[in-house]
């Protein structure tokens, strides 16, 4: 596993040790910031279920303005604390061990005079239901700006539907072999 593109590219990074974090391969990174190449440069990304933080060293290696790396796990807060001060991006980012699912508070405190475009990755555990509570979570937090995007990675055979309350609604799908990206906007 490595960064792809940009400042930092070609830097290798390590996973959080045993089977509970999926890296996203490069290939399906690639064609993620193939999708976001206009956006990255100067938002505000959050990596929501992190892992070893990959997608959002992407995002600063490709221009992000700062990341914020969530996760619950310590294994994982290490893997992507490492990562980050292997990428010399420590300035740039905040890692914060968390349930995903109780961001409302970490949005509004941090992201409410925020004027920058906020791009949200989440790759939660597949078919566990955890996509739900964190959009809601972040649609309550009324950060959302009409530009900002979401994307929710998923199991290809999962399907999400979200309730007319959140206000929220999917523009475009990328499928891939196994899984997905849900490209989700404010309606």
């Amino acid at each position: 596993m490595r960064v792809i593109a940009g400042s930092a590219r070609s830097i290798p990074l390590i996973a959080p040790s045993g089977n509970n974090t999926r890296p996203t391969t490069d290939k399906i990174k690639e064609t993620l910031f193939n999708i976001l190449q206009y956006d990255v440069q100067g938002a505000v990304f959050y990596d929501i279920f992190a892992g070893s933080g990959a997608i959002g060293i992407e995002a600063l290696s490709r221009g992000a303005e700062r990341a914020v790396f969530v996760d619950t796990s310590r294994d994982a807060i290490n893997c992507i604390t490492a990562n980050v001060k292997k990428c010399k991006f420590t300035d740039k980012s905040r890692i914060v061990k968390a349930d995903a699912s109780q961001l409302s508070a970490y949005f509004k405190k941090n992201e409410a005079e925020n004027d920058a475009q906020l791009i949200i990755f989440m790759d939660p555990p597949y078919e566990r239901d955890l996509e739900l509570p964190v959009l809601r979570s972040i649609a309550e937090s009324g950060v959302l700006k009409e530009d900002d995007i979401i994307i929710v990675e998923e199991a290809i055979r999962y399907e999400l539907e979200l309730p007319e309350e959140l206000g929220l609604e999917i523009y475009r799908v990328k499928e891939y072999k196994n899984q997905k990206h849900l490209f989700i906007r404010k309606r």
